[in-house]
C-alpha cells in the first residue's frame, strides 16, 4: 500500500521555499489543474506547440505532467506510433512520434477516465527528448526513461525515479 498521500511529507522531503511546490504535498490519487503559465515544446528548434491553457497532473512523489490541448499543438508535426500503456487513473494511452521519424515523444489518452475528461486527446511530452519550457524555464525531465513529469526550479522533491525510489 502506499504509504504517502499528499496529507503529510516525510521526513526525507525537502522543505520548498517561497514560490515552490513539494511533490510530497500533491494528492494520491492524482488531481487534474489548470495551468495559465506558457508552455512551449520545440523538436530541432521547429515549434511543436504552444498555450497558456495546459492542465496539470499533480501525483505524491511526482513532478508535475503538463497536457497540452491538442488545438496549440502543430497538427501535421507528429504522428501516431506503435505502443500503449495503462495507467491506473487515467486509462489507456496512444504515443506519437514527429512525423519525420524517431521514437515517441507525447502521449495522449483518446477515452480517458472520467475523472481525467478535461485531457481527453491534449498531448503530454516527454522533455528528455524534446525541448519543453514552462515560462522560459527549460524544463529537466523526471528521472526514469518511462515518467513524463516536468521538473522546474519551482519544485522541490526527491521526485519519483531518482536512485533509490523504487520502493516508492
Amino acid at each position: 500500500m502506499w504509504e504517502f498521500t499528499g496529507t503529510r511529507r516525510p521526513d526525507f522531503a525537502e522543505q520548498p521555499g517561497v514560490g515552490q511546490e513539494s511533490v510530497w504535498d500533491y494528492p494520491r490519487p492524482p488531481v487534474l489543474v489548470p495551468s495559465v503559465r506558457h508552455v512551449v515544446v520545440k523538436a530541432g528548434g521547429v515549434q511543436l506547440a504552444e498555450t497558456m491553457c495546459a492542465m496539470r497532473v499533480l501525483e505524491t512523489a511526482s513532478p508535475p505532467t503538463y497536457y497540452i490541448p491538442a488545438e496549440d499543438v502543430v497538427a501535421d508535426a507528429l504522428v501516431a506510433v506503435p505502443g500503449s500503456s495503462f495507467c491506473e487513473w487515467k486509462g489507456a494511452a496512444r504515443y506519437w512520434g514527429l512525423a519525420s521519424g524517431g521514437e515517441a515523444i507525447a502521449w495522449s489518452y483518446p477515452e480517458p477516465s472520467e475523472r481525467f475528461l478535461e485531457i481527453r486527446d491534449a498531448l503530454g511530452f516527454y522533455p528528455g527528448r524534446v525541448a519543453c519550457f514552462v515560462d522560459g524555464e527549460r524544463v529537466r525531465p523526471q528521472p526514469g526513461h518511462f515518467y513524463g513529469g516536468w521538473v522546474t526550479d519551482d519544485i522541490v522533491g526527491p521526485v519519483k525515479g531518482e536512485p533509490g525510489t523504487g520502493h516508492w
